[in-house]
């Protein structure tokens, strides 16, 4: 356990690079905060060497702590705009669409095939045939209203 307490500067330099490698192999962008507050421990650690290593661990876990709530709000405010908004979200790719029931809705729920899926429905009792347009998505569930 001696080693630990003999933390350098390169050490959080080499755990900082580490880190931002591994960031390149995980889905998100979680590591990559995390060998930035490594980093700057690092340095803090090269001006000012005499830091004991109860100090840099402290500095470490304040600094990732605050560098992901600095992101992530930065984020919240200014969020990254993509040329595809509803990949993810494949029920929203549907809003404002209209079908043709196959099946009934009965008792407020029913099922419609769009494209090569099906897709369970609620909305008003409508029998087969009748035109509807997807006006919401809650979850997997497609909410429908008819076409007038």
């Amino acid at each position: 356990m001696q080693w630990f307490t003999q933390l350098d500067y390169w050490h959080w330099l080499i755990l900082a690079v580490v880190l931002m490698i591994l960031e390149v192999f995980s889905p998100g962008a979680f590591l990559l905060w995390l060998g930035l507050a490594a980093g700057t421990v690092g340095l803090l650690l090269l001006l000012i060497p005499d830091i004991t290593w109860q100090i840099q661990m402290l500095l470490f876990a304040l600094l990732s702590v605050t560098i992901i709530v600095l992101v992530r709000a930065f984020l919240q405010r200014r969020p990254i705009e993509t040329d595809q908004p509803h990949l993810n979200r494949r029920g929203e790719q549907y809003l404002d669409r209209t079908f043709t029931l196959q099946e009934p809705i009965v008792n407020g729920e029913g099922k419609i095939h769009v494209d090569d899926t099906t897709w369970k429905i609620t909305g008003e009792d409508c029998p087969a045939g009748t035109r509807i347009r997807i006006s919401g998505v809650q979850g997997v569930v497609l909410q429908v209203s008819p076409v007038d």
